[in-house]
C-alpha cells in the first residue's frame, strides 16, 4: 500500500480526546498531503510532514536566546505557541507546538521524570469525569494521542498529569486545541527526546512568566 494511502487510514481513526483535541476529528481525504514520508524508528515508522504547510515559526529552527535559562533548560511558550531547548552559544533549538484550549493550559517549573518511546495512553480523571465513555487505555501506535514519544513532567515526586508528547494532527500545530498537554510533531518530539536527559528542567510560561 502506498504511504500515503497507509497513513491516511490511519488517522482517518477517530482519534481520543486526551492530552488530544477536543474529541473525534474528521479528517478530510486531502489532509494525506500533510504526509510526505516516513522516518524509520521502532516498532513504527515515523510520519513525516509537509513542512511547507507550517507557518515558518512553527518549523524546527535555531534562534538567538537572550533568556536567563540555563543551558540544556526547556523553555515552553504557551502564548507563543513554542518550545525552546536552550544551547550554550547564546542561541535555542526551537519548535511549534499545539497548547492546552483556554481553561486547559498549565504554567510552572517541572522536570522530566521518564520517557516513553511510542507510549501507551490512559485518561486523566478530569477527563474521564467529563468523558465517561472514554477508553481506560490505549496501546502506543500511529493512531495514538500520544504520538511516538511522551515526556512526562513531574514536581517533585508527582505526577502533575502534563506531557510534552507527538500527535497524529499535524495540523492543530500552533494552535491552542488540547487538553493541556504541549504538542509536537512527531519527527520533532523524537528530535527532542534524543536531545534530553530525564531530569531536564522545563519551564512552562504564560504571559512571560512560570511563577504566579
Amino acid at each position: 500500500m502506498p504511504i500515503r494511502n497507509a497513513i491516511l487510514g490511519l488517522v482517518l481513526i477517530a482519534p481520543l480526546a486526551a492530552c488530544n483535541a477536543r474529541g473525534p476529528v474528521n479528517v478530510a481525504a486531502e489532509d494525506a498531503a500533510w504526509y510526505t514520508g516516513t522516518l524509520p524508528d521502532k516498532p513504527f515508522d515515523v510520519p513525516l510532514v509537509d513542512k511547507t504547510r507550517l507557518d515558518p515559526k512553527y518549523r524546527r529552527q535555531v534562534v538567538r536566546y537572550t533568556g536567563p535559562e540555563k543551558p540544556g533548560t526547556i523553555v515552553v511558550d504557551i502564548d507563543n505557541r513554542l518550545i525552546a531547548l536552550v544551547q550554550e552559544d547564546g542561541t535555542a533549538l526551537q519548535y511549534g507546538v499545539g497548547v492546552g484550549k483556554a481553561g486547559f493550559s498549565w504554567k510552572g517549573e517541572a522536570r522530566i521524570a521518564r520517557k516513553g518511546v511510542w507510549p501507551d495512553w490512559s485518561p486523566t480523571p478530569t477527563m474521564v469525569s467529563l468523558n465517561p465513555d472514554l477508553p481506560r487505555t490505549r496501546k502506543g501506535g500511529l493512531d495514538n494521542p500520544l504520538g511516538a514519544r511522551a515526556l512526562y513532567l513531574y514536581q517533585g515526586n508527582r505526577d502533575t498529569l502534563f506531557r510534552i508528547h507527538g500527535t497524529n494532527e499535524p495540523w492543530s500545530i500552533g494552535e491552542q486545541l488540547s487538553s493541556g498537554c504541549v504538542r509536537m510533531l512527531n519527527e520533532d518530539i523524537v528530535d527532542l527526546y534524543e536531545r534530553v536527559p530525564v531530569g531536564t528542567q522545563v519551564l512552562v510560561k504564560r504571559n512571560g512568566k512560570y511563577r504566579a
